[in-house]
């Protein structure tokens, strides 16, 4: 009883649209931020090191750096105070989370970028491959 209860309220903090990424995309979020009376658009770019928890209590971990220093800032996916969340690059990743990053710098930090491109071209030829080796 008081699960559905629970999910009906949180129901109506959910945002409609929530943008796809996975662990390892490079994100620009776009947060609203209020100074005074006046509100303007910050944007934090940096890449999706975690994710956890469900329903509105979901959050994204994202990972930068900002003059040599690694800043890592955690965002509520539902939170109204997130514009938009853009997805800049793909990346490739077998891990959950990517905590690994924390101890590199430099040129390592950088992951493999994920190609659509590829991967289509790759499961076309297995398909060619099996059709003429049943015929």
């Amino acid at each position: 009883m008081s699960l559905k209860l629970l999910a009906a309220v949180e129901a109506s903090s959910l945002k409609s649209e929530v943008p796809s990424f996975e662990i390892g995309d490079t994100v620009d979020v776009h947060t609203r931020i209020l100074e005074g009376e006046k509100e303007r658009v910050q944007i934090f770019n940096g890449v999706v090191i975690a994710k956890s928890g469900t329903g509105s209590r979901e959050m994204f971990t994202v990972r930068r750096i900002v003059a040599g220093e690694g800043v890592e800032r955690k965002f509520p996916l539902h939170s109204p105070k997130i514009g938009k969340i853009e997805v800049k690059r793909s990346g490739v990743s077998r891990r959950a989370k990517l905590y690994y990053l924390r101890d590199r710098s430099g040129k390592s930090t950088r992951l493999r970028e994920k190609r659509d491109d590829v991967a289509a071209a790759a499961k076309a030829a297995g398909k060619s491959k099996k059709a003429a080796a049943t015929t």
